[in-house]
């Protein structure tokens, strides 16, 4: 443990070298294998029936699961940053819910909207996070009170959800967390979102640092906690919502991830942010592909 912590990039480095293989595992079960010259000659120099199917089929779903990973536990960090507490995850407060709900409503009845799915939950994770503030604003910011009215606001959500699915069977995958039966469609609307999020967050690993410290020593100090927190409260809101706009809900990743990053690299956001996004990934391709 403390090695790694002497050496984070190197660890950083370790963790990709496992995704990839990880990604190569992923891509050869089933009933079609190929290798990776095989692969890398169906891919750019000329076709291949069997690289074409991996290709379409099971890429799709490997980029996806990649992608959600690595958003999902970076979510769950940024709002365990913001609220200070350990608890704090997307899937517990009804982020995940919130989105979810809109996604399912537009499903069923603006699928003509199919293609901004991600802006509207994305408003619907606003909605829901601005309403946990608004009834936990009493006297000042408490973490425990946003927690607990988070829980609360999440179970009412999901019951909505499932009264909505018990009427319509069809919208039933769009609130369940499942990566499968994607297409590269999905894989490009979660790059085109995804990707710009999480290399703004990288930049703000410095104001991620600032939480450490008590809110009156940040405000001595003359830093706005209250932008920062909004900032970062947008952006793990933007990461979870666009997510569940494409796979559903998926919990736990946004929880357990942060605990097991800090635990092994400390609470430097300059390492702690990468190591989260790849550890995210790592968790939830080999979830898809053990499962």
């Amino acid at each position: 443990m403390e090695q790694i912590k002497k050496h984070p990039k190197i660890f950083i480095i370790m963790l990709m070298v496992i995704l990839f293989f990880g990604f190569f595992i992923a891509i050869n079960l089933g009933s079609i294998k190929v290798s990776m010259v095989q692969l890398f000659k169906g891919l750019f120099v000329e076709y291949d029936v069997d690289v074409a199917s991996v290709y379409n089929i099971r890429f799709p779903r490997i980029i996806i699961a990649i992608l959600v990973g690595g958003a999902l536990a970076l979510s769950g960090l940024l709002f365990q940053v913001v609220l200070k507490n350990p608890l704090a995850d997307p899937g517990i407060i009804g982020i995940s819910n919130g989105a979810s709900l809109v996604s399912v409503i537009v499903g069923i009845f603006l699928p003509q909207f199919y293609a901004i799915t991600p802006i509207l939950s994305f408003l619907g994770g606003i909605i829901t996070f601005a309403l946990i503030y608004s009834l936990s604003w009493k006297a000042g910011f408490k973490t425990t009170r946003i927690i607990l009215i988070g829980v609360a606001i999440n179970y009412t959500i999901s019951a909505l959800i499932t009264l909505i699915q018990s009427s319509s069977s069809s919208i039933a995958s769009s609130a369940t967390g499942t990566i499968s039966l994607y297409t590269w469609n999905d894989v490009k609307i979660l790059v085109l979102y995804l990707l710009p999020i999480m290399l703004i967050t990288l930049l703000m690993a410095k104001a991620c640092n600032l939480f450490s410290l008590e809110e009156r020593t940040l405000i001595s100090l003359g830093i706005n906690v209250n932008l920062y927190r909004f900032g970062l409260s947008l952006l793990a809101v933007l990461l979870c919502s666009i997510s569940v706009a494409v796979v559903g809900v998926i919990g736990f990743i946004g929880l357990l991830v942060p605990h097991i990053s800090r635990l092994l690299i400390g609470n430097d956001h300059k390492y702690l942010i990468p190591i989260c996004i790849l550890l995210g990934a790592i968790t939830l391709l080999s979830a898809d592909t053990l499962g």
